[in-house]
């Protein structure tokens, strides 16, 4: 924890409105080339592509969003480098390429089988350096129980953590994931973060950046004594991490060693995912879901998309994935 009081800045209202509010608005994604913001709608259905045209030194949205509906959920994607107008995806059960104008799937690696839907799905992902595109599972009946409520009798969760490389080969990279989220790297590319949401975890690893190995695996951020689901995340320039805190209002930035530094307070309960943008990447654009609370009387600004510029802050783009 910091040794002073923690910094907590008042973010802004959402700055563009979804109509409906999303159930679950997930993975933005940011393309310079055009300003424009990319992210996913997973859980209604159908499942929906948004694309946002978005001012380059303010991010404000510029008109309205174009609305795709897709053939099966998607929790992630990302651009691919040289192939315009596509992007490589997790849907469901696993790796697909996606098209931009149209939506349609192309599935390249099914690694949950059909007869596995009910226990298991993707989530969250990364694109390394090396343009891998990494992919976590939520092992669905441990996520029911709730956040750090998994019984002890329930053994080892289910969920994975995968590589899928250019080349299409797929490795599996680690075991015992409730709900994986939030993968990046160290401007130094020599340590790779990983959230478990459901856990309240978030993970380091050492990364080999040609090998795409990683190892010695240690507890960061742990929040199961305090709140909120460290969901998606974005690493700045000088190494910290950029969480969305899901069920807590608030974007938490903590430093490489795990020490919190500030908070983004938002008015969506939920926050999901957090991408970097505009024309410096000085803007921090996140997703958001509606907040399943269901309590009367609670006002929420979840389901809608919300941008912050910090000061003397800013990042990268995501990488592309090269195949």
């Amino acid at each position: 924890m910091a040794s002073g009081p923690l910094e907590s800045i008042q973010g802004d209202v959402p700055f563009y409105r979804c109509n409906p509010p999303m159930v679950l608005g997930e993975a933005p994604i940011y393309r310079s080339s055009d300003s424009t913001l990319h992210w996913v709608e997973c859980i209604e259905d159908p499942a929906t592509l948004w694309i946002l045209k978005v001012d380059p030194s303010t991010g404000d949205a510029i008109g309205e969003a174009r609305r795709i509906e897709l053939e099966d959920s998607v929790t992630v994607a990302f651009f691919r480098k040289d192939v315009p107008g596509s992007y490589i995806c997790a849907y469901y059960q696993g790796v697909a390429f996606m098209d931009e104008a149209t939506g349609k799937l192309e599935v390249i690696k099914e690694i949950i089988p059909t007869d596995q839907r009910e226990e298991l799905r993707y989530n969250d992902g990364g694109v390394d350096a090396k343009g891998r595109f990494w992919l976590a599972e939520i092992d669905k009946r441990a996520m029911a129980y709730g956040p750090n409520k998994l019984p002890e009798s329930y053994g080892t969760p289910k969920g994975r953590l995968w590589r899928y490389d250019p080349d299409g080969s797929l490795h599996m990279m680690d075991t015992g994931v409730i709900c994986g989220n939030g993968l990046a790297w160290s401007p130094d590319n020599k340590t790779m973060y990983f959230n478990d949401s459901v856990a309240m975890m978030v993970f380091a690893y050492d990364f080999e950046l040609e090998s795409g190995i990683i190892t010695n695996k240690r507890l960061l951020i742990d929040r199961r004594s305090s709140f909120g689901e460290p969901d998606g995340m974005v690493v700045d320039t000088e190494g910290n991490l950029w969480i969305a805190m899901y069920a807590s209002n608030r974007i938490m930035v903590f430093d490489p060693s795990g020490m919190h530094l500030k908070d983004i307070v938002l008015p969506a309960y939920s926050p999901t995912c957090t991408t970097w943008g505009g024309k410096n990447f000085d803007i921090i654009f996140a997703a958001s879901g509606k907040d399943k609370r269901g309590e009367i009387g609670v006002k929420d600004e979840g389901g809608h998309m919300y941008k912050y510029k910090p000061v003397n802050s800013k990042g990268t783009p995501k990488f592309e994935f090269a195949g």
